[in-house]
């Protein structure tokens, strides 16, 4: 069963969770929230801080009920995201085994992720948002579950020069895109955060920024790009996912608020 849990939740019941759920989610909290203000996402940390994020664990990503688990919370947070705050992000963390942790690279994980993303859209049985295009290469475009768009990102073991993109277990965050509706080109206060952000992600990654890196709608801009950054500049030469046929039934799933 995948519950969807709210950060003040797991603070006072954290032991009654699986080892690896408990670190997970003790490594998200030392990363978003460490005492020097260091991450660069300002408004991710405002979102943790403030219990704005909803949290959810899956099974290792490769199979088949890690898909199932996604599915259920993605359903479930749809349902209650604009309740929680004006920095909602939905952070899953997948049961990353001791084979992937020893053997995966980035570019394995890019491909993982991906995948995940592909099989979740083939067990969606919303229909796709008429806004939203299907096509990848088009600005428009964003990833959608249960008739709701998301901005994606992945963290994995395998990143060392991004370190912002470094996570201990194999994890995908994803922020509903009412999210940006103020934190746009578009807005003074998007503006500036967008600086804020940059100039803090340099300084984290010890790296300029990535050039995929834009913003939502703009011509030139596709999101794909921005949610699995290698540890170099490079991009694959289209975008891996590609929209499937729904199949699976709609399920239900536990809160824990």
């Amino acid at each position: 069963m995948a519950d969807l849990y709210a950060k003040d939740w797991l603070d006072t019941h954290m032991n009654t969770l699986a080892a690896w759920k408990q670190d997970a989610f003790r490594q998200f909290g030392n990363m978003i929230a460490d005492p020097s203000n260091a991450y660069p996402c300002i408004p991710g940390r405002q979102g943790f801080l403030t219990n704005n994020l909803r949290f959810g664990f899956a099974a290792d990503p490769r199979s088949e009920q890690a898909v199932i688990d996604v599915v259920k919370l993605l359903q479930a947070y749809g349902r209650c995201s604009r309740e929680t705050g004006k920095f909602a992000s939905l952070v899953i963390f997948f049961h990353t085994t001791a084979d992937m942790l020893n053997s995966f690279s980035v570019e394995d994980y890019e491909e993982l992720f991906w995948s995940v993303l592909k099989r979740v859209s083939a067990n969606d049985t919303a229909p796709w948002p008429e806004h939203i295009s299907k096509d990848p290469s088009h600005h428009s475009w964003e990833f959608c579950c249960d008739g709701q768009p998301y901005f994606s990102f992945c963290g994995t073991p395998a990143h060392v020069v991004r370190k912002s993109r470094m996570f201990p277990h194999f994890l995908i965050a994803f922020q509903p895109r009412w999210v940006f509706e103020e934190i746009n080109d578009s807005t003074p206060f998007g503006r500036n955060m967008k600086k804020r952000i940059r100039q803090k992600l340099e300084a984290y990654d010890g790296i300029p920024a990535h050039p995929s890196l834009k913003w939502y709608g703009q011509a030139d801009n596709q999101e794909w790009k921005q949610y699995f950054l290698r540890d170099d500049e490079s991009v694959p030469s289209k975008c891996p996912y590609t929209f499937m046929k729904n199949k699976l039934k709609a399920v239900g799933v536990l809160f824990h608020k």
